[in-house]
């Protein structure tokens, strides 16, 4: 996949969303009745989907869509409840939750992204944490900043004797997923203990917990010997330290726009388009995809034309937004694939 490395700056200053739209017809010329979409779910991808909202509304007027970043949890239990027509999750719908939506599910993959390991450490900058150090930190077995393991990967660091405070989040997460299932691929410690969950039985001492991604960095921001992860948006608006993680060939990564593209350039998209990429062969080790899910069937009337619209322009035209904020974007034969199946929404 090739994609530019254009960046334009974000805002991120809330945890939720929401985002007012006008969406005209794509399909025909003629004026149609107008239709409110409501949404909840990720916060991974929420500055994405707020400059969504911003681009459709210049061009079509007749479709407002409200969308909640709630938390990839969240969006899951709205979907299968039926309360909203899409929901929005980083972390694919198992085949338990998709056989509990009554009008069925289509899982639509919209962009990709880092997460970003952040910490609060004074004095120590480009902090580097190896394959073994990152998941023994998270899994309870080095809780202090000055252990062996750690200065071993910063010899000329001046490492603190403090405690380590880990910022986990406090909600059902997709970024906790996608954290959580690369350190469960790289340590079998981990994935005993922790495992891969959107919302794991964390036993680690001293630690603090942050609703969505902006609260997990406002927590990091505000504790002195913090370390915790977000979505690279957040980091990056937050002005946080971030690491670099080590990744599978050995390398200290730095998460960013061209390190997310080359850990997900060989990616493969399966019939119903839910993928993990728990440890890739290159580039920054902590990335993942983020999904709209949308029914098979609406029953009220317009509906599904209008989640059609709207899907149509996210992977045609919205795509051309997704460098522009540190997104990677779905490939051109992916896309043509998703709309296939969207496109027989009734």
């Amino acid at each position: 996949m090739t994609f530019s490395t254009t960046i334009w700056k974000r805002v991120v200053a809330t945890t939720t969303v929401t985002a007012t739209v006008a969406l005209g017809s794509t399909f025909t010329a003629t004026a149609q009745q107008a239709q409110t979409l409501n949404g909840a779910g990720a916060t991974f991808p929420a500055p994405l989907y707020e400059r969504y909202a911003r681009e459709i509304r210049k061009k079509h007027p007749e479709l407002k869509i409200n969308y909640q970043a709630i938390g990839s949890g969240g969006g899951i239990r709205q979907t299968i409840a039926g309360t909203v027509d899409f929901g929005g999750s980083d972390a694919a719908m198992t085949d338990g939750d998709m056989a509990k939506v009554k009008n069925g599910v289509i899982l639509v993959p919209t962009a990709g992204g880092a997460v970003s390991v952040v910490y609060n450490l004074p004095g120590v900058n480009n902090l580097r944490l190896s394959r073994k150090t990152l998941p023994a930190i998270f899994s309870g077995q080095i809780t202090n900043w000055n252990d062996a393991q750690i200065k071993a990967d910063n010899p000329s660091a001046n490492l603190p004797n403090q405690p380590i405070k880990a910022v986990v989040r406090a909600d059902g997460s997709g970024t906790t997923f996608i954290f959580t299932n690369h350190l469960s691929t790289i340590s079998g410690y981990f994935k005993g203990r922790i495992g891969t969950n959107t919302a794991p039985k964390w036993t680690i001492a001293n630690v603090l917990k942050g609703k969505g991604n902006p609260g997990v960095a406002a927590s990091v921001a505000r504790t002195p010997g913090s370390i915790g992860y977000v979505e690279y948006a957040y980091a990056k608006q937050n002005k946080l330290n971030t690491a670099l993680v080590q990744n599978k060939k050995g390398e200290f990564v730095a998460p960013n726009l061209q390190t997310a593209n080359a850990a997900l350039s060989a990616v493969t998209f399966p019939d119903n388009f839910r993928t993990f990429v728990g440890d890739p062969g290159q580039g920054y080790p902590i990335v993942g995809l983020t999904w709209l899910m949308v029914n098979r069937q609406y029953t009220t009337p317009g509906k599904a034309d209008a989640i059609k619209k709207f899907v149509n322009w996210v992977l045609k035209d919205g795509q051309q937004y997704n460098d522009d904020l540190d997104y990677t974007k779905i490939p051109n034969d992916v896309v043509n694939r998703v709309l296939t199946v969207v496109n027989t929404i009734k």
